[in-house]
């Protein structure tokens, strides 16, 4: 699939690959919102390869708008995008599946001055609970939100997840490399759900300066391309 990313200011990174592949072992299909969408990136891939999904999608940023309709229309998938804030969003359906690289490094993290970073990385702009909280309101009974997160916050997001009624059923902790501490999180969670958590094996980026095997099968069926252009 083809990308067009911004020249200058945030790009998706392997954070959003590696969640595509993870949303995607759940064979997703009905109604799913985007959070954050950027470029498109984690919402296309999964759409293309999950025809049965409908997908829409939520972002703020002017330049992240106009470019993830035109990375749907270059790859040809269907796609309702809503320029708006997440926190203002209302639907009255409700959706099977919300999926989201949402900003997630706290505040005390070093920072960028960049507008568009700042807005794209930094939860200020997306607290945990109000984040967690909103999702649930838009999500069917029993409907699934997928997403990523800084591994250091998880337990944060439990206690946010569990107050918004949303169990996390899923867990995969990903590590750059075997001595390295966990460095996201990614997390299914349901609504109203009664399962218990499911613990998945670490997943590791690299084995040495190489891609691990597992990391390199995301890259190849990604299968992505990106452009870099000025808006």
């Amino acid at each position: 699939m083809l990308f067009y990313q911004p020249d200058t200011g945030y790009r998706y990174n392997s954070d959003s690959l590696f969640l595509y592949d993870f949303i995607s072992s759940f064979k997703p299909r009905g109604r799913m919102l985007d959070v954050g969408a950027g470029s498109g990136v984690v919402g296309l891939l999964v759409a293309r390869d999950n025809p049965r999904v409908e997908l829409e999608a939520v972002e703020v940023q002017d330049t992240f708008v106009f470019l993830a309709n035109k990375n749907a229309e270059v790859n040809k998938i269907d796609y309702t995008l809503h320029q708006r804030d997440f926190l203002d969003y209302e639907d009255e359906k409700g959706y099977d599946y919300i999926v989201s690289n949402p900003p997630f490094y706290h505040e005390g993290a070093s920072r960028s001055d960049d507008v568009m970073i700042h807005t794209a990385r930094y939860n200020v702009h997306l607290p945990i609970q109000k984040f967690v909280t909103k999702a649930a309101s838009l999500l069917r009974s029993q409907g699934h939100f997928i997403f990523c997160y800084d591994a250091q916050q998880f337990g944060l997001l439990c206690a946010a997840l569990d107050n918004a009624f949303l169990r996390v059923v899923d867990v995969q902790f990903v590590h750059s490399k075997r001595d390295r501490k966990a460095s996201i999180v990614l997390i299914h969670a349901r609504k109203n759900s009664k399962s218990l958590m499911k613990v998945w094996p670490p997943f590791f980026a690299f084995e040495g300066d190489v891609y691990s095997p597992e990391a390199a099968a995301i890259y190849t069926k990604a299968r992505t391309h990106t452009l870099r252009c000025q808006i």
